[in-house]
């Protein structure tokens, strides 16, 4: 008769197991096993030894989580994880998906958060989670604004094909503010700089008295999907606060990119 003990030992034991065995799947789907890994290559980067490597992939080959290739022996991720990545990636609501970052982000700086997709020349604003502040922006979900003044349209033009910036170009650069960048040579300069902070700035360019930080969300393929941004009067959003916003912006950014499968 099992005793309550050595039930409690053995779900220990196949939670450690279980553990390990997502090791592994991470470990190869990690950058240093792009080529896949010998057996001695896993063992040596997950601190295992062979045999109770061999004990838990023999299980995840036998449902194609894992390969191993005939020649070299090499394990790889095997194709059922493709197929359970794109079942996710098929399943994915943008807004369900992000909602809740823009609501920590709008908690952690106190301003209106939006998350918006491109449709250039112009941006559309998909979601948003208003500022508890006395004095916030009015904006709806479904607006649309230009890509070339708004902190989100940079932010996506930034890590844009070159067609597609010089289509946007080619449609006219109209003054929003004095501020607005009206020549390709500007626009351009912001979008070198945008690429190397890493976090888009609309520096009072699209209204008067708002500025607003961005970021770009990438997707599983490396493309840049969506943006999410901070925005609010100049009076709070100062230029002071603007490196502070751009990494709490970045980061809220890297999660929902890391959510829809991106590597970066």
């Amino acid at each position: 008769m099992t005793t309550t003990d050595e039930k409690a030992t053995a779900a220990r034991n196949n939670s450690a197991s279980l553990r390990r065995a997502l090791a592994i799947l991470l470990h190869l789907g990690g950058d240093d096993a792009v080529r896949g890994a010998t057996l001695s290559e896993l063992a040596s980067g997950l601190s295992m030894n062979k045999s109770t490597l061999l004990r838990l992939l023999a299980p995840l080959c036998e449902v194609r989580l894992v390969e191993q290739d005939a020649d070299t022996g090499r394990y790889r991720l095997g194709w059922r994880t493709a197929q359970l990545g794109q079942t996710y990636l098929e399943r994915l609501d943008l807004r369900d998906t992000a909602h809740d970052v823009l609501e920590q982000l709008t908690a952690n700086t106190g301003e209106t958060t939006y998350l918006v997709i491109a449709d250039l020349p112009e941006v559309v604003y998909l979601d948003k989670v208003d500022s508890l502040q006395p004095v916030r922006m009015y904006s709806r979900i479904g607006s649309r604004q230009s890509a070339h003044c708004t902190g989100v349209g940079k932010a996506l033009l930034a890590h844009a094909d070159a067609d597609a910036v010089n289509a946007v170009i080619a449609h006219g650069l109209p003054q929003r503010t004095p501020r607005t960048h009206t020549t390709e040579a500007a626009l351009r300069a912001d979008l070198a700089v945008i690429r190397r902070r890493g976090y888009a700035v609309d520096d009072i360019e699209n209204e008067p008295d708002i500025r607003c930080v961005a970021a770009p969300v990438f997707d599983h393929a490396g493309a840049a999907a969506c943006a999410v941004s901070v925005s609010g009067p100049a009076g709070r959003v100062t230029a002071e606060r603007v490196p502070e916003l751009g990494a709490l912006v970045a980061a809220a950014a890297e999660e929902i990119s890391r959510r829809l499968g991106a590597r970066r």
